[in-house]
């Protein structure tokens, strides 16, 4: 593969690279601090850092006190307002001042650490295809299949592979007529069931249901961050693996992790606010035929979402030592201490490293992109006479 570090756009100045970070979500303060670690670990030789932050109303601001300033949740109006424009003559952060808008910094490359709605579902990542910008991870397709769990899992079997059992339904349709909805859930799974919006992450809206008495509040709290609800068959007493993929045309996998929650399934609180809520066991206890799977399933899920750049997918060994993907994550956490990074550096990737590999794909897929052609010049241009 080319390096592009190495090319001439590169060889005399440092990289600039934009870190997108915060966003409309409920993974906005996860975000902030996988931004923060990928700051921190950036090679200030190499790169030139540009902080952008997205507020939680959707205002985009950048200035080196952008981290800051999420992290405390102060006001918008202390950092310069800035916009990317979908056009791809710019390729730059303009400031938006009294007088409208003045070129201001040039994007060589983008890294977004958004996390959830608004950042890892393609929305953002299509902003950056219209600008033209290269940017690591997913393209708009890839982020937007791997957010929604109806689409991803149905994607999953499509490919052969074995996922839990799970139906889904519409906020719409559950206040048209629960019953009809509690029925319909009832007959396909069997409790314990979890019940998720159908596009979220970091466990954001999920709620595990033992028993038809929770199902109300399960499936309220859910459809606060959704319109679609997922509800999926619970695999007790399994274990929880997960494994990292890189790469853009020819991925490859980590070694495989485990995580061994200390409640009763990975929740939110577990991964994020207590500091005693899951450990991590890397590598994996695994037999070489296990690990072997693992890591071909996830390169099947990698190509089959049409997914590059980086992503983390996460599996069950269920009693029976039966293997079932149970999601990817396009936007994995990103600090030194999530499990992505982790996996890398233990198959011999350290973090820094991992950052400048991804980067590396982000301006190879680009490259890419920018070699096909976007219009048809072969046509007889006669039939316009016509029109």
């Amino acid at each position: 593969m080319i390096n592009y570090f190495t090319t001439h756009k590169f060889m005399k100045s440092k990289i600039r690279v934009g870190i997108i970070m915060g966003g409309m979500s409920g993974e906005h303060e996860v975000s902030v601090v996988s931004a923060s670690s990928v700051i921190n670990a950036l090679n200030k030789d190499k790169y030139e850092v540009i902080p952008i932050g997205i507020t939680k109303n959707g205002q985009w601001i950048s200035g080196p006190d952008t981290v800051t300033m999420l992290k405390n949740g102060m006001t918008d109006h202390i950092l310069s307002q800035k916009i990317l424009l979908p056009d791809p003559n710019q390729k730059s952060l303009l400031s938006i001042t009294d007088d409208g808008l003045a070129k201001n910094e040039p994007l060589d490359v983008v890294i977004p650490l958004i996390h959830g709605t608004y950042g890892e579902d393609g929305k953002l990542q299509g902003l950056l295809e219209m600008a033209n910008i290269p940017y690591v991870g997913c393209g708009v397709l890839g982020s937007a299949v791997g957010m929604d769990k109806i689409i991803m899992k149905n994607l999953f079997k499509q490919a052969g592979l074995l996922t839990p059992n799970f139906t889904h339904f519409t906020k719409n349709e559950w206040l048209a007529d629960q019953k009809k909805i509690i029925g319909f859930v009832e007959s396909a799974l069997k409790y314990p069931i979890f019940i998720k919006p159908a596009n979220l992450g970091s466990s954001v809206g999920i709620s595990k249901v033992k028993s038809r008495s929770r199902f109300f509040d399960a499936v309220n709290e859910a459809a606060k961050y959704d319109r679609r609800i997922i509800v999926e068959q619970s695999i007790e007493n399994c274990r929880e693996i997960e494994c990292a993929v890189l790469g853009n045309n020819e991925p490859k996998a980590s070694i495989a992790g485990e995580i061994l929650p200390h409640h009763e399934f990975y929740s939110y609180k577990a991964k994020y606010v207590d500091a005693n809520g899951a450990g991590l066991e890397i590598p994996a206890k695994l037999s070489e035929e296990q690990l072997k799977e693992i890591q071909q399933q996830a390169i099947i899920a990698f190509k089959a979402l049409d997914l590059s750049g980086m992503s983390r997918v996460d599996f069950f060994i269920d009693g029976g030592n039966k293997i079932l993907i149970s999601e990817v994550n396009t936007v994995p956490g990103f600090t030194k201490i999530s499990m992505y990074p982790k996996l890398w550096a233990a198959s011999g990737l350290p973090y820094d490293k991992l950052i400048d590999k991804l980067i590396d794909l982000a301006l190879e897929k680009h490259c890419e992109k920018n070699s096909l052609k976007t219009s048809f010049d072969d046509i007889d241009s006669s039939w316009q006479n016509n029109y």
